[in-house]
């Protein structure tokens, strides 16, 4: 299922046969129970990555309005070790960004080692929102694709994993979901009427996400594209992908300090 989920580097069209609505044949209460199973081993693991303290796992996650980009944090990680999680949301930038390189505040926010870090919206928005909305010309953020790649390849020799976790979600379902938040005093806050201007550029947007992970999947820093349509298949997804990327990264604890055996505390 996992190698279902990756954009091989050179794809030219990543997302044109991909569900949102896939389901993989799984059966919602027991595909629940099972991600709670896969997150409980990816905690083991992080903690381990955590005691070890030499590497480091960026999670990178961009999505169309609605797709479960909190959800995501939230539902999964909340298990994990706080101490070694670092979450960093990416707005519009500050006027002290502004002053900087577009990968300045995202150079601020990687994980130490021994941290998982997940950003909730990307350096990949210079080349998404700043694209379809026209903020930089084409020769100024077409550019950005190699730095992007140069940049992540260079966190990859430096010790950091990578993960890119596109939350795949259709028109309909997203127009359901934002529905929910208008409707629901208690979702309320969430939606702001700028959602439905980028609801107005849906082909826009899906042309970007499909230039972008063209451009920027890689064997070592791959996207994977997550069906967000059924909350607990991508939940699921992204427990299995958490999972895979640990396992292969294959931490181990820290040899314990020399003359400890047959210590007796009083």
């Amino acid at each position: 299922m996992i190698d279902s989920l990756i954009v091989p580097p050179g794809t030219r069209r990543p997302l044109a046969k991909r569900r949102t609505d896939e389901d993989f044949g799984w059966d919602k209460e027991p595909t629940k129970a099972e991600t709670t199973e896969v997150m409980a081993k990816v905690a083991e693991l992080h903690n381990v990555l955590f005691a070890e303290e030499q590497r480091s796992v960026l999670v990178v996650v961009q999505a169309m309005d609605a797709a479960g980009k909190d959800g995501v944090v939230r539902t999964l990680l909340t298990g994990l070790n706080p101490g070694g999680i670092e979450v960093t949301g990416f707005g519009v930038p500050s006027a002290a960004e502004m002053a900087h390189d577009y990968l300045w505040r995202v150079h601020q926010a990687l994980p130490s080692r021994g941290r998982i870090g997940v950003f909730n919206r990307s350096h990949y928005e210079d080349v998404l929102v700043v694209r379809v909305r026209g903020f930089k010309p084409p020769a100024v953020w077409k550019k950005r694709y190699a730095h992007i790649r140069n940049f992540e390849q260079m966190l990859v020799d430096e010790g950091t994993t990578v993960v890119k976790l596109f939350l795949h979600i259709g028109l309909d379902e997203q127009r359901l979901r934002l529905q929910d938040r208008i409707d629901d005093p208690a979702e309320q806050w969430k939606f702001r009427k700028g959602d439905l201007d980028d609801r107005a550029l849906w082909p826009e947007y899906m042309k970007a996400y499909e230039d972008a992970l063209h451009e920027t999947s890689t064997a070592d820093a791959p996207w994977y594209v997550i069906p967000a349509d059924r909350k607990w298949v991508r939940n699921r997804c992204v427990a299995e992908v958490l999972h895979d990327t640990l396992k292969r990264m294959k931490p181990a604890y820290p040899k314990p300090e020399e003359g400890i055996e047959g210590l007796i505390v009083q």
